[in-house]
């Protein structure tokens, strides 16, 4: 089973570009994921070998492979390994690389539920073929654009007599249970569980659902039933719990119709958030048409001057607008929006129209995703996995320097700091005499911010690389610029 052709070339072996292992893969000890170059490998001891070989050789994964739902994943030859890897593990895979990994924090609502459905929709496939995952973890998957991938392909084991699906608390903790604050509280689940990097615990959610609360589809069975089998089986061994349910006539038939009950509960739980004020922010923002197509003019011009674009950010992409034009121009462009509200509608947009090169995030760029889990590495913050060739930075600037008082100078360090050495910066300047940024400045102090001026705006550019492109929109009081970053 090859890896999708996803426009970088297979090479031959790995063992000449150095090794870095990834720090997230260290929970199962089975195996591990370590970056070769552009190749991404999984090592795996004797028993995961096995179970790779028996699952490469089933009936029910090879379609996921074909079909895109899982990861394009082959067993490498011996030689192929070559040695960079230690000799103690048995096999070696290749997977294929997902263009840009993001955690489930920055999802959507609608994301989150179409990788929590795929989740299900694999181990119901798993099941009747005598095979299990052992995790049910939001961070098994990834995205390809708008589609989401299942890549924890060392997940999968044999399914053993009375075992229950050993994923079931992982899965409530990081899906269902953020699915559940949606679409019966109508709370955003990102910041609980970028506060807790193993979910959101059945504790935490029964306080949250007293009273007729619990009556809310889902709340019952999974949150104050399962919270009492868990206090009640603490003390108890895996293995006893396996022989009780086994004595009362757990059986495969049984595990795959809660699967299929809970796929059901969560095709229930959408969420449907009312409008916010971005959500209208590009009808609302006073732009003119001649100002749109000036602007529009511009971006592109840069983006088709530029020799290569393997990735775009687009930072405060909105609808998602100049997104789509730049993935006219690159491999994958990330657009990142701070309002969950905004980027569950361009989730759902880009999804409809089956767009596989645009990746719609929730982030605040005052308050980026940092690192997080183990020693602060095990989940890597935004920065750290962000290298564009491009940075499209539109209509944004006078919302961080003016709106969340972050100095000019910082503003523009971060942006150029989001690129890839040699990358570009194509950067939209609001005048305070802008309609828009005279809103803002309205709102503070008199005299606040004497550096918000164009003049220190171009100073700073010029101090991170060279101004190759500048203009002006006809309506006087916006200019774009694009900038060629030192390497």
């Amino acid at each position: 089973m090859v890896a999708p052709d996803l426009g970088r070339a297979v090479r031959p072996t790995p063992s000449d570009a150095g090794l870095r292992v990834e720090p997230g893969s260290f929970r199962d000890p089975a195996n591990r994921v370590y970056h070769c170059g552009d190749d991404v490998l999984r090592a795996l001891d004797e028993t995961a070998a096995a179970h790779w070989r028996a699952l490469a050789a089933s009936t029910f994964f090879p379609p996921l492979i074909s079909a895109g739902k899982v990861c394009g994943t082959e067993e490498l030859s011996p030689a192929a390994a070559g040695r960079s890897l230690p000799a103690d593990w048995a096999a070696v895979l290749r997977h294929e690389r997902i263009p840009f990994v993001s955690h489930p924090y920055e999802w959507s609502h609608a994301m989150l539920r179409d990788a929590a459905l795929l989740h299900l929709e694999i181990l119901r496939a798993a099941l009747p073929a005598g095979f299990t995952t052992k995790d049910g973890s939001a961070y098994n998957l990834q995205w390809r654009g708008s589609e989401p991938v299942f890549i924890d392909v060392g997940s999968f084991a044999p399914l053993r007599d009375g075992e229950p699906w050993a994923g079931y608390r992982q899965f409530c903790q990081t899906m269902l249970y953020p699915l559940l604050l949606g679409a019966h509280l109508g709370l955003d689940f990102q910041p609980w569980l970028r506060s807790r990097i193993d979910g959101i615990e059945a504790d935490q959610m029964v306080r949250l659902f007293r009273g007729r609360r619990r009556l809310s589809p889902g709340v019952l069975t999974h949150v104050h039933l399962h919270g009492s089998v868990q206090r009640r089986n603490a003390d108890r061994s895996t293995a006893d719990v396996r022989a009780q349910l086994r004595d009362a006539g757990y059986t495969g038939e049984v595990a795959l119709a809660a699967v299929r009950g809970m796929e059901k509960l969560v095709r229930r739980l959408d969420h449907q958030p009312s409008a916010s004020h971005w959500v209208d922010y590009q009808r609302t923002c006073g732009y003119s048409g001649e100002d749109r197509a000036a602007k529009e003019r511009f971006v592109a011009a840069a983006l088709t001057s530029a020799p290569r674009h393997g990735l775009v950010l687009d930072l405060g992409a909105n609808d998602g607008h100049y997104s789509r034009l730049a993935a006219r121009h690159a491999d994958y462009v990330v657009a990142v929006e701070q309002d969950p509200v905004v980027v569950d509608r361009l989730y759902r947009a880009l999804r409809a129209e089956g767009e596989r090169r645009v990746l719609p995030l929730v982030l605040d760029l005052a308050d980026p995703s940092p690192g997080g889990g183990w020693r602060g590495v095990e989940r890597a913050s935004f920065a750290a996995r962000a290298s564009a060739d491009t940075v499209l930075a539109l209509a944004l600037v006078h919302h961080l320097a003016i709106g969340r008082n972050v100095p000019l100078a910082e503003v523009v360090s971060c942006l150029t700091g989001l690129a890839a050495p040699g990358g570009q910066l194509v950067v939209e300047f609001v005048h305070p005499e802008d309609p828009m940024a005279a809103r803002l400045l309205a709102n503070k102090p008199d005299g606040i911010f004497p550096h918000y001026r164009r003049d220190t705006f171009e100073a700073l550019l010029a101090a991170h690389g060279t101004i190759s492109g500048r203009w002006e929109l006809p309506a006087g009081t916006r200019t774009l610029y694009q900038v060629a970053l030192g390497a």
